[in-house]
């Protein structure tokens, strides 16, 4: 039997979800942007997306899931791929790429949770309450502190800010499609579906576009590699996917709230990137909002 919180009877993984996911997802800004500088940008994420593959495939090997038995059913799965691992991965690393800073990025994506806060009561067919509104509104406010506090510190690129907005709604459309047409398809199944698209996505641009150039002699790429594939690909994209059938769409959502100033935070050793004191006031307000709206309705 599961191990359950006896507050709440719900899985106790469920419960320490949140914080991993956060944590992991989090450091994934700072440390794509010290991997793409070793390789470009989409040939990196093809790499990433062959390695995911080559790792999961044993174990599907071994363990023979059950996969899906329907056309619709691939099709849901493998869309929801294209939309995070190429939409979402690919656009978040071409911001980086022209320079934008990962707290701009992490606060222009992670306003997601208002976008599912407006379209999940029609798209997934959930109520948003007053309350999580305010939450919401918070978040929001708490993030846009974080990245003001950043602008006084650099300059930010127009083309990577564009590139991160599209991410927002990469990131958006496939959480709000998970949850309206996901089935909960074995983990092994549902990666190895959506890293075959995000690499379908990813590799014909990287050839139109890119050079394919790696440097295999650095060990910061191998050690950003390592971490891009497992704590990412594997452990992150699981976890997020679990979250999003376990609970309510816009309630998963407001965990991106905290994404800023924690990826904003992290930036800091790794990247130099200053976080200046209005930044945490901002990481404050945000750790409020999303304690509110992650709050279940009564």
């Amino acid at each position: 039997m599961n191990e359950t919180s006896s507050a709440s009877g719900r899985p106790l993984w469920l419960l320490l979800a949140p914080a991993i996911f956060l944590v992991l997802w989090s450091g994934g800004y700072s440390i794509a942007k010290l991997g793409i500088l070793h390789a470009e940008p989409l040939t990196f994420l093809a790499l990433r997306y062959a390695a995911v593959l080559i790792i999961l495939a044993p174990f599907a090997i071994a363990m023979k899931p059950a996969w899906p038995t329907k056309p619709a059913q691939w099709f849901h799965i493998a869309f929801v791929g294209f939309l995070i691992q190429g939409v979402y991965f690919g656009l978040c690393y071409l911001a980086f790429n022209a320079g934008a800073s990962a707290g701009t990025v992490a606060i222009i994506v992670c306003l997601q949770p208002i976008l599912v806060g407006l379209i999940a009561p029609y798209f997934a067919r959930e109520r948003v309450s007053a309350l999580r509104w305010l939450g919401l509104v918070l978040g929001l406010a708490g993030a846009a502190t974080v990245i003001l506090g950043q602008s006084a510190v650099k300059a930010e690129s127009i083309f990577g800010i564009l590139c991160s907005i599209g991410a927002l709604i990469g990131i958006t459309a496939g959480t709000l499609w998970e949850k309206r047409f996901g089935v909960s398809h074995h983990p092994i199944v549902s990666n190895m579906v959506q890293y075959v698209a995000g690499l379908a996505s990813t590799l014909p641009l990287a050839l139109a576009t890119e050079t394919l150039a790696v440097d295999w002699t650095s060990p910061e790429f191998y050690a950003s590699f390592a971490y891009l594939v497992i704590a990412n690909s594997l452990i992150s994209m699981t976890l997020l996917l679990a979250m999003i059938r376990a609970g309510e769409v816009s309630r998963v959502s407001s965990l991106f709230y905290l994404v800023p100033p924690v990826a904003t935070l992290m930036a800091w050793p790794i990247l130099g990137e200053a976080m200046p004191p209005l930044a945490w006031l901002g990481m404050g307000i945000a750790a409020i909002g999303v304690a509110i709206a992650s709050r279940r309705s009564a």
